[in-house]
């Protein structure tokens, strides 16, 4: 009797505690997201009330920094039946409440075109008097990795050892995974891949092992791929491509030496033309020297003077003709060029005459 009184007793305590419990609930939900940079993401936190829930509904969503020294920051609240915009420069345009009325029980916040800088750890706080409950949740932004690029390093022969690499950046960790292209994704027996650092390690290569081969890198947000060819290749073929070669770099140099050659030849003829001189024709006459010409127009002149002259009046001037006459023939004129021509053969002196007095005939 004693016992079940005092378990009413208790039952009448412990019911106002219950019933107030039982008002404003934050339903359970994601208590982290991992999202990539340039995504969405949707920070759920919806909440039920109670009837002895009457006071005004106020939302508030809180953002603390990953440094641990930054003070937390309103970023977007929610008061008197009314939306106050962030107060954060970095988040305009990209953070709203997911419901178009926070006070029907969802408080949810949407942040769009994520940034690194937007990681951090989100508090979602919900008060309507006498109630208050409030919400944590993590928010990862990370940058998934970037196309790869991938490449042989090393032999592609028959019998010989081949690297096979693959690189990406991205947020650490970042696992690579090979797997070869065809009916069959198995790697060859002798394959050795390592997931941290992207290698795949080809052993002793043989014919089979030609083909594609892709390499996919992978985080905790997203995964790119690349593909690369490997062509194992005997050792006979690798001679020819060898001989093949030279041979084709032999018959290069042999075209530029003749191109030389010929620019050459070309070049010395041109010069050996331009160096030649004019020479003079043998067979065209001399000109006429001048001297001779006015020694000649002299003496006609004198002579045509003379006869014109009458026996009376020619007697003076005999002995002076005379001896004119007679120097000219025997001596150059004083002013004579000394003229040396530039061409071969001779040039013929006029066959000057001269008459003395007793060889004119007087009219």
């Amino acid at each position: 009797m004693e016992r079940s009184a005092v378990l009413l007793l208790w039952v009448v305590m412990l019911y106002p505690v219950a019933e107030w419990t039982w008002g404003l609930q934050i339903l359970p939900g994601p208590e982290s997201e991992d999202k990539a940079v340039g995504d969405s993401v949707r920070m759920d936190c919806r909440f039920t009330l109670g009837k002895e829930d009457v006071g005004p509904l106020d939302i508030e969503w809180s953002r603390t920094p990953p440094d641990p020294t930054a003070s937390q920051i309103i970023i977007i609240d929610y008061s008197g039946d009314r939306v106050y915009e962030t107060r954060v420069e970095d988040m305009k345009g990209r953070l709203y409440f997911s419901a178009m009325d926070p006070k029907n029980g969802d408080a949810s916040i949407n942040i769009t075109r994520l940034r690194s800088s937007d990681a951090g750890m989100y508090h979602c706080k919900v008060k309507k008097s006498p109630g208050s409950k409030s919400k944590p949740m993590k928010l990862d932004v990370s940058m998934k990795p970037s196309p790869p690029t991938c490449y042989v390093d090393g032999s592609q022969e028959v019998g010989k050892d081949a690297v096979m690499k693959c690189s990406s950046q991205g947020t650490p960790p970042i696992i690579y995974t090979w797997t070869k292209q065809g009916a069959s994704h198995f790697l060859p027996s002798t394959a050795v891949a390592d997931v941290s650092l992207g290698t795949l390690k080809l052993k002793n290569a043989s014919l089979e092992y030609s083909g594609d081969y892709k390499c996919v890198a992978r985080n905790r947000v997203g995964s790119s791929e690349c593909v690369v060819k490997f062509s194992v290749s005997s050792s006979s073929n690798k001679g020819g491509k060898i001989a093949g070669a030279i041979i084709g770099v032999l018959l290069a140099l042999l075209l530029i030496g003749v191109i030389i050659w010929f620019i050459l030849r070309r070049k010395k003829k041109t010069t050996y033309e331009k160096e030649q001189p004019f020479e003079i024709r043998e067979d065209v006459p001399a000109p006429k020297s001048r001297v001779s010409t006015a020694r000649s127009y002299t003496v006609d002149s004198q002579r045509s003077s003379l006869g014109s002259m009458s026996p009376s009046n020619m007697e003076p001037y005999k002995s002076h003709y005379d001896r004119l006459a007679t120097d000219d023939l025997e001596r150059p004129p004083a002013h004579s060029p000394n003229l040396t021509p530039s061409y071969k053969g001779t040039v013929e002196e006029p066959d000057v005459k001269f008459q003395g007095y007793n060889s004119m005939s007087i009219v």
